[in-house]
């Protein structure tokens, strides 16, 4: 039987470079990606905040698998939290890390 491990410290913290950065954020900007994802919410539009965070580990200090920072984002009745998809990642040329969430504003 396999064991868990429990995971304390998950250092989240990353630095994009600023031309994948840039690349990253014109594909989470573009209106055909912002119109399919408030069709799925049934929202009239979202904006993205610029907000990225590395998902993290579930532990008694990250229960939501998040930093702790970003959960009123996900408690918010005004906000989406989004896994970046996996092809906008290579094609920002983002390999480290391997995951990342973005943060919309629905605009109702």
């Amino acid at each position: 039987m396999a064991r868990l491990k429990i995971v304390n410290n998950f250092n989240s913290s990353f630095v994009l470079d600023p031309e994948a950065r840039e690349n990253l954020f014109a594909l989470l900007i573009g209106e055909t990606f912002r119109n399919q994802i408030a069709t799925q919410i049934q929202c009239q539009d979202i904006e993205f905040t610029e907000l990225l965070f590395q998902p993290v580990p579930y532990s008694e200090g990250t229960p939501k698998g998040m930093p702790r920072e970003y959960e009123k984002y996900q408690e918010s009745d005004d906000h989406i939290i989004i896994n970046v998809p996996p092809n906008f990642m290579f094609k920002a040329k983002i390999f480290q890390p391997s995951r990342l969430c973005a943060i919309y504003q629905k605009i109702r």
